[in-house]
């Protein structure tokens, strides 16, 4: 769907997060800025902090970086409020945005403050279970949030669950602005055929972080005791020491590897024996997507949020119940000595493809800024 102005110059859409590094939320607002800008707009991304985007971001879209933490004192914490407020403002100012689409909460945040100040439409975006970001706020944090939510155009979020989860928070129970668009497919070069790895695998893709659940996975994987399977974890993280430590505490430094980030991801995806998402939380996961996508036979524990409203157990793939190791190890061996069940859920998991396509997500977006940009046309 394109959104057509009639401007000599293209108007402007901010796009704002607190960091462009590896994450599903920072993909999803990069492909989000990239589609945009290829449109009549002019993408804006603004990152809260300075690091390296771990997506391609097209040439033609504006990329401002605000901070480089390096201290953590109080005057050091004052300093970066004020220049976060200070350059925000001059920028909303200066490229006067038809709308500000933020990501995370507290982008969210700071998004609802500036804007506020600048008369500018935003829209906010909860990606995770709101009990691990707003509802882990004190009192009054909470109330802030709450309004800003409130008086946003739009509190989009990717799960129903994640919308049911805010409406429970006292202080947000009156929401009622809340839009689901779920995560689009990941659009990926070409599948090769070049071989991954040696032996056949199990795969989990994602963040090094314990919310990720790879203790988990590794545990059940060590209970599975599949002599013929190797287990691959592709990602970074704070958490690689202590699974690294994990796998040579269960003597599985042989058969459990972590490579680290990958850039070809559909090849594993293609070649795995199946994918597994074992995460406490989730807010809409990509990784499960993307493996669903390309025809993987999937497992998700069926934490909050998210797993549930794209697996159908035992159709498209299988869930297991939150924090029970046994549980997966058994599905884990299941769909290992079942290969009419793996070709099963897996042809029906590529469904997600149109349930998902990027046409009908990137559409809901479109519709959804098309209704709250404010548009004001130039006059000489």
């Amino acid at each position: 769907m394109k959104i057509k102005y009639d401007l000599q110059v293209k108007p402007r859409l901010f796009f704002i997060i607190p960091t462009l590094m590896g994450g599903g939320a920072e993909r999803v607002l990069i492909s989000l800025a990239n589609h945009f800008n290829k449109l009549n707009f002019q993408s804006i991304i603004v990152s809260l902090n300075q690091d390296v985007p771990a997506y391609a971001i097209d040439k033609d879209v504006k990329v401002v970086q605000i901070l480089s933490r390096r201290r953590h004192s109080l005057v050091y914490r004052l300093y970066y409020f004020l220049k976060t407020f200070y350059v925000l403002i001059k920028l909303l100012r200066a490229e006067k945005p038809v709308c500000a689409i933020s990501f995370i909460t507290s982008a969210n945040i700071w998004a609802g403050i500036t804007c506020y100040f600048t008369n500018t439409p935003y829209i906010v975006s909860e990606r995770t279970s709101p009990n691990r970001s707003v509802n882990q706020f004190g009192y009054l944090h909470k109330k802030l949030a709450a309004l800003i939510y409130l008086k946003s155009a739009s509190v989009v979020v990717s799960a129903k669950g994640v919308g049911d989860c805010l409406l429970k928070i006292t202080a947000f129970k009156h929401l009622d602005n809340i839009n689901r668009i779920m995560n689009a497919v990941t659009t990926f070069d070409r599948v090769t055929t070049g071989k991954v790895h040696v032996r056949k695998f199990i795969l989990g893709v994602g963040r090094l972080a314990f919310v990720k659940g790879f203790d988990m996975l590794i545990a059940a994987f060590g209970l599975a005791n599949l002599d013929d399977t190797d287990l691959l974890i592709i990602g970074e993280g704070e958490e690689r020491s202590n699974l690294l430590c994990q796998i040579h505490r269960l003597g599985l430094q042989e058969k459990v590897l972590l490579p680290g980030s990958k850039t070809n991801l559909q090849d594993y995806y293609s070649q795995a024996e199946m994918f597994v998402l074992p995460s406490r939380n989730e807010g809409y996961p990509n990784a499960l997507v993307e493996a669903m996508s390309l025809g993987c036979p999937c497992i998700a524990v069926n934490c909050d949020f998210g797993p549930v409203e794209i697996i159908r157990d035992g159709d498209n793939g299988i869930l297991v119940a939150k924090e029970s190791i046994v549980e997966l190890a058994d599905a884990i061996v299941c769909l290992h000595n079942d290969n009419g069940l793996r070709e099963r859920i897996g042809g029906a998991a590529r469904n997600i493809c149109e349930s998902n396509s990027a046409q009908k997500i990137l559409g809901e977006w479109a519709g959804l800024i098309n209704k709250h940009a404010r548009y004001t046309p130039n006059v000489p």
